[in-house]
């Protein structure tokens, strides 16, 4: 399970609410909360985010309120993969209940730059600027986690579960 993209560089403390402004909240629509994603933070995201880049963040990324709004805007916008040097701990589970995968890596997080081209292999922690050939190794997600993000979250995967188990 490789994801590969442009690189978005993003700084320490992103929180959700720069991740997706409060007055999306109330939306339910997947698609609409993507419009909102990083609104106030970087305007141009939506209009040239493309289908399987990569955010790189600093450290704590995701802080804040406990909202699953946020991974799931981002996921709905496109991004294949978050790469951090650490993620706040609700983030983080919310990211994966969602489907999208993330990963912590110091090394790769300070590494990265803005529009380089780089590939992340979910099974191996292996992460790949391809625009500069660097290399970094990331913890690989496990395969039970990377079943949820197959399946698009934690709902679709016991949906899936217990559709096979009926079937």
């Amino acid at each position: 399970m490789t994801i590969e993209g442009n690189v978005w560089k993003f700084g320490d403390d992103v929180d959700t609410d720069l991740i997706l402004p409060a007055r999306f909240l109330n939306l339910s629509d997947p698609a609409e909360l993507a419009k909102g994603c990083f609104l106030n933070l970087r305007p141009d995201f939506i209009g040239r985010v493309q289908r399987g880049d990569v955010i790189v963040g600093g450290s704590n990324f995701g802080c804040g309120s406990s909202r699953e709004h946020a991974p799931l805007a981002i996921r709905e916008a496109g991004v294949g993969a978050i790469v951090a040097k650490s993620f706040a701990r609700i983030f983080y589970r919310n990211a994966f209940n969602i489907g999208l995968p993330l990963l912590e890596s110091e090394a790769a997080a300070e590494g990265l730059k803005e529009g380089d081209r780089v590939s992340v292999d979910l099974a191996t922690g292996v992460i790949e600027n391809k625009t500069s050939g660097k290399i970094w190794r990331a913890n690989p997600i496990p395969p039970f986690m990377r079943e949820l993000i197959q399946a698009g979250g934690l709902v679709e995967s016991i949906r899936m579960k217990t559709h096979g188990a009926r079937g």
